[in-house]
């Protein structure tokens, strides 16, 4: 089935590349996987050749977020749909995509946020070099969530241009969306805000102690621990959310509800209280999802734009 391999990555501005890169190998759990001349690092949770970019920034938060087509068939198919709906899609320079680790690519600037979203058929494998686990087993990127002020604007376009599947929403306040056929519940996420912002990164773990051993291994490394544990209805996910040491939040999340290709149920309306995100009405600490600066597309890496045919 054409359509969506999977949330690849995540590439992240931060203000100390190095110290950022500690931290996401030492507290999160991620394996080093190479750096570029420019400083930028790389970082990972798979045989992928990065599932997190670090690039050095003025304003920490989300330089790009890229997506995994199931081919390259695929791939040209949302340019055309894109390009036919009057999106600029511009393609990824090659020297910049032998940086990533990238077959054919191209960019988009996602209208609502702002928020530069890339699509690629094809990411540079570790072959015969699997991730290896350290303080945490962590399974998979998991997802992201963008604060949006044009709420149902960006809704339609995530659904009805770029396909992806609803899986939930909280009434006029979420909507959880998951990158069809990938089944996972949601690769994206979109919560209604007076602001745009990165909300969070997620990581979905393998056991559920790696949520327990992360609340102690963060609380004597002193990161800031700001929501959890607690349990996610609309996912069903158990989670655990903590700050990067630029303020970014991450989710560590075990469990998630997984959807079948064809014949999923139908996506539930869920009311806009406090119960719908947290079944266990857990600690919230205000720090958190309040860094996340969005980084818009610049001349830069707009080069190459694809017609509409």
């Amino acid at each position: 089935m054409e359509g969506y391999e999977k949330l690849g990555y995540v590439a992240l501005n931060v203000s100390d590349v190095a110290k950022s890169r500690d931290f996401y190998e030492e507290q999160v759990g991620l394996q080093r996987s190479g750096d570029l001349e420019d400083g930028t690092a790389f970082l990972r949770c798979s045989e992928d050749h990065h599932t997190i970019a670090l690039y050095r920034g003025d304003k920490p938060g989300l330089k790009r977020a890229g997506f995994e087509m199931k081919s390259e068939r695929a791939l040209d198919q949302l340019a055309s749909r894109l390009a036919g709906e009057g999106i600029a899609v511009h393609e990824v320079p090659a020297a910049e995509r032998k940086g990533l680790s990238l077959g054919r690519a191209f960019r988009i600037s996602e209208p609502s946020t702002g928020a530069t979203y890339e699509f690629y058929a094809s990411m540079r494998q570790w072959g015969g070099q699997p991730f290896k686990s350290t303080v945490a087993k962590i399974q998979r990127l998991g997802h992201f969530v963008l604060k949006v002020a044009d709420f149902d604007t960006a809704c339609r376009f995530h659904t009805e241009v770029l396909g992806f599947r609803v899986s939930d929403m909280i009434d006029g306040t979420i909507c959880f969306m998951r990158c069809h056929p990938n089944p996972y519940h949601h690769g994206v996420g979109l919560g209604r805000a007076s602001d745009v912002l990165l909300h969070h990164v997620n990581f979905m773990v393998t056991e559920v102690d790696d949520i327990g051993r992360g609340i102690s291994r963060f609380n004597k490394a002193q990161v800031p621990i700001v929501n959890g544990p607690g349990r996610h209805p609309p996912s069903g996910s158990m989670f655990l959310y903590y700050l990067d040491p630029d303020g970014i939040t991450v989710e560590y999340s075990f469990g998630m509800e997984e959807f079948p290709a064809e014949g999923a149920r139908k996506p539930r309306m869920m009311e806009p209280i406090k119960a719908s995100i947290d079944y266990w009405d857990s600690f919230l600490d205000p720090r958190k999802a309040t860094v996340g600066a969005i980084e818009r597309l610049t001349p830069a890496s707009s080069q190459g734009r694809i017609a509409a045919e």
